[in-house]
């Protein structure tokens, strides 16, 4: 699933194109693509037409467009969404489930989604922060995310530290690649107990996970296959910078140790066994 490098690299290529823009006319091709949207597509469509886009944003790993009317379109890209900029006379892909055309003669947003895991919606008076995902916790790369509140939650949680990064109502966008790549670069097993982290260590930690975070963003976030694209279509290239996650059975980078891969939440942690010792005594 994109996490927060891949969403915010589609934040800022939107953010090029569809602010002030009206949008002319919308068309929904599959009902799945907003069944958050509970009033249905006519409504979808018709309460977007004539409305302009002011802006783009994000919240953790997912977007929203603010509307001139003061309400906003919520887009969530799920396993496999993209939103595309294509002009009018592209072929429609595939797997298109949603179309925007807008006044002007620019190019018009597609929202493509394979596997019809992500959607659209739209937000009654959401334009400043919709409130369906206002639970969602800052994340770090946020100016107005608040370093000491974390310090203080993280440590006096009762679990895992790679648990406590998932959760997005502690701190957003951080998914299970950018965990396993932080974690490694501040040499701390998943499942150390976040009530045993020391304040030093925390900052630390913090400071590992903005690091890989921005890496990635500057080169497009991480894309394993051909669905994790900007909106011109574009793969991003992290997966080269990788230290731990997907290395199973390779060097680590630091110390030449094999990395191992372990079960964790019906998913994968890589980690180094020698620069990541796992706790002496776990989590119960």
């Amino acid at each position: 699933m994109p996490e927060l490098p891949e969403v915010e690299t589609v934040r800022l290529g939107l953010a090029k194109w569809v602010p002030g823009r009206r949008i002319e006319a919308v068309e929904v091709r599959h009902p799945r693509a907003i069944r958050r949207h509970l009033p249905g597509d006519v409504h979808f469509a018709a309460v977007l037409a004539g409305r302009t886009v002011t802006g783009v944003a994000r919240r953790g790993k997912y977007l929203w467009l603010p509307l001139d009317s003061g309400d906003a379109i919520i887009a969530h890209l799920g396993m496999s969404g993209q939103l595309l900029m294509q002009p009018h006379e592209a072929p429609d892909e595939t797997h298109l489930r949603v179309r925007f055309q807008f006044a002007d003669d620019g190019p018009e947003l597609r929202f493509v989604d394979q596997r019809t895991f992500g959607g659209l919606s739209v937000s009654e008076g959401g334009a400043e922060l919709p409130e369906e995902i206002a639970h969602i916790a800052r994340d770090p790369m946020d100016p107005l995310f608040d370093d000491d509140k974390f310090n203080a939650s993280l440590r006096a949680k009762h679990t895992e530290i790679k648990r406590a990064l998932l959760d997005q109502t502690l701190i957003s966008g951080v998914g299970n690649i950018y965990a396993d790549e932080a974690l490694w670069r501040v040499k701390l097993h998943g499942a150390r107990p976040t009530d045993a982290l020391t304040k030093p260590a925390v900052r630390r930690l913090l400071a590992d996970v903005r690091d890989v975070l921005g890496e990635a963003i500057q080169v497009g976030g991480t894309s394993f296959d051909a669905l994790y694209v900007n909106v011109n279509g574009e793969s991003g290239y992290f997966d080269r910078s990788l230290n731990a996650y997907g290395r199973e059975g390779q060097p680590c980078h630091r110390c030449g140790t094999a990395i191992r891969r372990e079960q964790f939440m019906n998913r994968s942690s890589y980690s180094c066994p020698r620069c990541q010792p796992r706790p002496r005594k776990p989590l119960r």
